[in-house]
């Protein structure tokens, strides 16, 4: 037994110095820039991609040629951190946040498609590291002598960068950024320089820990993503922008993972994330994080919400009826393409009501959507319940759960608020995958098909058309009624909306309660137009779409997610067919959209039109 626990806990650090490693780079990356980079994955993918091409390359049998490929990988990952800020992010820093997390999943596209064109499909195998191809024996057991070089490298880096930070000139430029980054650059230091050095050393310490993982496992197309998220857990645990919190967290997670595999097995999928919430839930800044002091960034004012003048309630009059009109010269094709765009913006407009009015970003949406679809195809599974009925569960399976996950979430704010959701949705997408008796697990629910007179594909389109219409419509009405403006009221200033009398924890919690309902209306909805329902309804990737959706509309603005959602949907449905490297076409255009619309489409129309002359508000 005593044999087992040891190797279990050496397995754990092992695992914790690989997290620890790509987490302090994201760690110094946000405490500086304050940007949630979603291509830190990414930079660690290269990082094992370029370490085995470069290990090849030099010699793998050879000591200088494996650590030598593995170094010059960091460098050239590096490298690439430094092009990324200088081309994109430099040009956006003064965006919202959202806006420059939507960036970094661009890059994230652009270079999945990259790896895809020069290394191909197939998994690339490491060799083992000249020196550490053994094992030793501890307690009778064999451990691999790779897995303690690991073990020792993550306390190593962790003590330079205490000396980095505390001892050079560079590691007191980078803390005092880190505190308040106006006021450096207001003592004449060029913070454009100290940028780029900063993403550029947390790129190379992302692409290290991929060249290192080579002896490990493979390097494959999909490990960025599976990393990330990992990663954002163990940079949250421990603290935003704190190094030790890192530390600390990816040891706590790499040992009960270790453990967890062995002792709860069914839970293991989602043991990161239950740790996640309950931090969050006791220490709502990390174990080792402060709260924020002062701004983070300049300064924006956002434009006024008003009821839509004449001009856009007859173009939103128009587009409706040009919908309604669509069916009788669509082929059959255009029809389900429409209406898996209407479901999408009901999905996306249900988001937007919470981060616009709200403020409330929210990484784990797909939660509600995907319980909506599931509340729909369990009343027809179980109870044999007819489609329309099923329609009505499935916002109420939703909303219970946008109850009980809000009165958590609303006590948190910024990307901590939103890294909560995204705990919340992995443990309901572990909970379908993993309930086979229930759910079906991986195999999903079958057969979840329309009433008789909603069959064909004419008569559930006008159903999904005025199902999420009405719906778009009720959730503009509630942005402004009183609900409305307490929630924008306890976005803009807490302090003043609570002196007022606006119970500002309340109104959020409603807020992310109705959001829920109509998330859940469109993954009934989503049940029945597909005929089945699978855990992936929950998976990070959907809450993914539905924030790129809204944030290519525009987060302040009304009208930001039907635009968003059908610009996002019909491009990604475009390309697809237009070319194979379709991932690296949407990148770059939701790189260059950000780049020109820093506030979305509709934010960016707006800006023009008030330009021109006097407007009445995003709309």
């Amino acid at each position: 037994m005593l044999d087992l626990i040891l190797t279990q806990t050496l397995n754990g650090l092992a695992s914790a110095s690989s997290l620890f490693l790509v987490a302090s780079g994201l760690s110094i990356i946000f405490g500086v820039t304050r940007i949630v980079n979603f291509a830190h994955g990414s930079l660690y993918m290269l990082g094992a991609y370029l370490g085995w091409t470069l290990v090849e390359w030099l010699g793998p049998a050879s000591p200088l040629g494996f650590w030598g490929g593995v170094a010059l990988a960091a460098l050239l990952v590096a490298g690439i951190g430094a092009l990324i800020e200088i081309a994109i992010l430099r040009r956006i820093y003064l965006a919202p946040e959202l806006f420059q997390l939507l960036a970094t999943f661009g890059v994230v596209l652009m270079i999945q498609d990259i790896a895809l064109a020069v290394w191909g499909p197939e998994d690339k195998l490491g060799p083992r590291a000249p020196g550490f191809r053994s094992f030793v024996i501890l307690f009778d057991s064999r451990f691999p002598s790779y897995e303690l070089l690991l073990i020792a490298i993550g306390p190593a880096v962790l003590a330079l960068l205490w000396f980095l930070f505390r001892k050079t000139r560079w590691g007191t430029l980078v803390r005092a950024a880190t505190q308040d980054r106006e006021m450096v650059g207001a003592l004449g230091v060029n913070q454009r320089l100290l940028f780029t050095s900063v993403f550029a050393f947390g790129a190379g310490l992302a692409g290290l820990g991929g060249a290192l993982q080579l002896p490990r496992e493979a390097a494959t197309l999909h490990m960025d993503l599976s990393m990330i998220a990992e990663v954002f857990v163990v940079v949250v645990v421990g603290g935003l922008g704190s190094v030790a919190g890192a530390y600390l967290a990816a040891v706590l997670i790499g040992v009960l993972h270790a453990f967890g595999i062995l002792i709860f097995p069914k839970i293991t999928l989602v043991l990161v994330f239950l740790v996640m919430a309950v931090v969050l839930v006791v220490k709502p800044y990390g174990l080792l994080g402060r709260r924020p002091a002062g701004q983070l960034r300049a300064t924006t004012v956002e434009p006024l919400l008003r009821p839509a003048d004449r001009a856009t309630k007859r173009a939103g009059l128009l587009a409706l009826l040009l919908l309604a009109a669509l069916p009788l010269a669509a082929p059959d094709y255009l029809l389900l393409i429409l209406t898996e765009l209407l479901i999408f913006t009901l999905f996306a407009a249900s988001l937007h009501f919470m981060m616009g009015p709200g403020g409330m970003a929210s990484f784990g949406h797909a939660a509600y959507f995907g319980l909506g679809a599931y509340g729909a195809a369990l009343a027809v599974k179980w109870l044999g319940a007819p489609m329309e009925p099923a329609l009505l569960f499935a916002p109420f399976l939703a909303g219970i759960a946008g109850v009980v996950f809000g009165w958590f979430c609303v006590r948190l704010s910024g990307v901590y608020l939103a890294m909560l959701t995204l705990a919340f949705a992995q443990i309901a997408w572990a909970t379908a995958f993993q309930w086979v008796e229930l759910t079906g697990g991986d195999n999903g629910i079958l057969g979840v098909w329309p009433s008789a007179w909603a069959v064909s594909k004419t008569a559930f389109y006008y159903l999904a058309l005025a199902i999420c219409a009405a719906s778009v419509l009720l959730l503009r009405v509630m942005i402004f009624s009183p609900l409305g403006y307490g929630l924008r009221a306890a976005r803009d200033n807490v302090l003043r909306a609570e002196a007022i009398g606006i119970d500002t924890m309340r109104v959020q919690w409603a807020a992310f309660a109705i959001a829920a309902l109509a998330a859940g209306v469109a993954g009934g909805l989503f049940a029945f137009f597909k005929g089945s329902v699978f855990p992936t309804y929950l998976a990070i990737p959907r809450s993914v779409d539905a924030l790129l959706m809204v944030l290519l509309g525009g987060v302040q603005t009304v009208s930001g997610p039907i635009v968003g959602a059908f610009a996002y949907a019909g491009l990604s449905e475009q390309l697809a067919k237009l070319t194979l490297y379709w991932r690296f076409a949407l990148g770059l255009a939701i790189v260059l959209l950000v780049m020109l619309f820093p506030r979305g489409l509709v934010g960016g129309f707006l800006a023009w039109r008030e330009r021109l002359g006097p407007g009445e508000g995003a709309r």
